[in-house]
């Protein structure tokens, strides 16, 4: 059986290679952000329809430990070329502004409170938009590879034998 220490490591090494993998994120523009240039390059949605996307994605699964370039890229393949997609979520989007216009006097992205925006979204959970959104996101968002390792998921198992000889009995919190 093999013993899996969870705890964090944090050494010297760990801090620069994050810091200098944060200034190249900072630097190409991937924030949430009105004019945000990933959101300017859209070619079938409005620059706005796509950081109101990535916004309420983050809202509906935070994860304050995640860069905002994964949520970014969690929606993006909402900017395909279907008519029918790409409708649904500049509706969608049109309605979050609307609500948070109607109770804060701004846009969706403009309301500051992350509990005013949940509050929002949770007046639309019963819409078409907002299920297409929350069952895509849990592909998109949580099959990136690059996310696996900070969620505790050692990827698939059946190249290496499976579960049965590959973490069947890690499970450290069951005494």
């Amino acid at each position: 059986m093999r013993v899996v220490d969870r705890r964090t490591k944090v050494t010297r090494r760990i801090v620069l290679r994050g810091g200098a993998m944060a200034v190249p994120a900072v630097a190409a523009g991937m924030a949430i952000a009105p004019d945000a240039a990933w959101a300017q390059a859209a070619k079938n949605l409005a620059p706005a329809t796509m950081t109101t996307l990535a916004r309420s994605a983050r809202d509906i699964y935070p994860h304050d430990g995640l860069a905002d370039g994964h949520y970014i890229t969690a929606v993006s393949g909402y900017d395909s070329g279907k008519p029918e997609v790409r409708d649904l979520m500049t509706k969608g989007c049109a309605a979050l502004d609307a609500a948070a216009k109607k109770q804060h006097g701004s846009l969706y992205l403009a309301v500051v409170e992350e509990s005013d925006r949940v509050a929002i979204l949770k007046a639309q959970q019963d819409t078409p938009f907002f299920n297409k959104l929350r069952s895509d996101l849990v592909v998109s968002l949580y099959n990136q590879k690059a996310l696996w390792s900070k969620f505790g998921y050692e990827g698939s198992s059946a190249d290496k034998g499976g579960y049965i000889n590959r973490g069947f009995n890690d499970i450290d919190w069951v005494s």
